[in-house]
């Protein structure tokens, strides 16, 4: 996006029904650029949208940089953050419970991209006016399919 590759991008997920047709919405901000991205799919679970929001706005970029990301989805934050999500990748998408890691297919490209670019993901309260969530939440829900 330009030199300095500092990015900040904000992410949302919706869903009406969980499981059920749902969006997502990211915002990707560098310098005085900004960049709006949604998509929606006709069967899906709120959390798949989440990590859809961010694994799209990360694969949007073209060339490393390094990114804060902010959403409202504590299982995003927790699960790089916390290291979740490579530990269910290192024991082959098995959570300490034994019980299988949900949406294996995106988290791995998520880890993925983290290996790309420097990503701090920070969480964000949603539905409590911040600007960039509410922008998301917006954009998300425009493209749940009807």
């Amino acid at each position: 996006m330009n030199q300095n590759n500092k990015v900040k991008i904000f992410t949302d997920g919706a869903c009406s029904g969980n499981p059920g047709p749902g969006g997502w919405g990211a915002i990707l901000r560098c310098g005085d650029k900004e960049v709006e991205l949604s998509g929606g799919e006709a069967a899906t679970t709120n959390n798949r949208m989440e990590l859809t929001a961010a694994i799209e706005a990360l694969a949007r970029l073209t060339r490393p940089c390094t990114v804060t990301l902010q959403t409202d989805s504590r299982y995003v934050v927790d699960g790089i953050e916390k290291g979740w999500a490579k530990n269910w990748r290192r024991n082959n998408w098995t959570k300490s419970d034994k019980k299988p890691a949900l949406n294996p297919d995106l988290w791995e490209k998520l880890l993925n991209l983290c290996e790309i670019h420097e990503v701090t993901f920070t969480w964000i309260k949603g539905h409590a006016g911040h600007a960039e969530n509410e922008r998301c939440d917006q954009l998300a829900r425009e493209k749940i399919p009807r």
